[in-house]
């Protein structure tokens, strides 16, 4: 059974940096590919960024673009976020979310496309 927990969380703020960290378990992590997806209150998810299994296709929201990285470790099950010049706009919940998806596919950017899904770490970003 997939588990996905994340965590690295907090308040920063406005042009400070954060790292947020996810490690999956459960299954053969080197086969998955994985994605952060960020929601605020009354809203959907939001894409953010994502990563194909071995680590050689990514994809970023625009609004991300530039200022956010996405890397995986397959030797220790990881995932990290690492978040720089956090804007106000960039506060919301985000969720780390993992699907079987063939490496050869173009990174998938929508939450309908990913099965598995972590509880989430709150980002917060104050002026």
């Amino acid at each position: 059974q997939v588990q996905i927990q994340e965590s690295g969380g907090g308040l920063v703020q406005t042009g400070d940096s954060l790292k947020l960290t996810c490690v999956f378990s459960g299954r053969s992590f080197n086969v998955y590919a994985m994605a952060w997806f960020r929601q605020t209150p009354g809203n959907g998810r939001e894409f953010v960024a994502a990563i194909n299994s071995r680590g050689t296709k990514s994809s970023f929201a625009d609004s991300v673009k530039d200022r956010f990285t996405i890397s995986r470790d397959n030797s220790k099950n990881t995932v990290l976020l690492q978040m720089n010049n956090l804007k106000l706009e960039d506060t919301a919940n985000y969720y780390c979310a993992a699907d079987l998806i063939p490496p050869s596919v173009p990174v998938k950017r929508a939450s309908r496309d990913y099965e598995y899904w972590g509880q989430g770490t709150e980002v917060t970003v104050s002026s």
